[in-house]
């Protein structure tokens, strides 16, 4: 979590109850309008995208159906 996502989170942590669901749908608002389906990465989730890709690219993978589960 960013410095800035802990202070904002923090900062709801000290709102009254009713004050932190308006707070929740504000965010929520922002966030719908900034990606309405959720589909842009944050640069975190990007970075462990492309090492995901890469690492698939390269072998470095482990199929499921190969794991003995027992």
């Amino acid at each position: 979590m960013s410095a800035v996502s802990k202070e904002i989170s923090e900062m709801i942590d000290m709102l009254p109850e009713k004050e932190q669901e308006l707070a929740f749908e504000l965010i929520k608002r922002m966030v719908l309008a900034w990606d309405s389906d959720f589909t842009k990465l944050t640069p975190l989730e990007r970075d462990r995208l492309n090492k995901a890709r890469k690492e698939i690219a390269e072998g470095q993978t482990v199929r499921h159906s190969d794991i003995d589960w027992n």
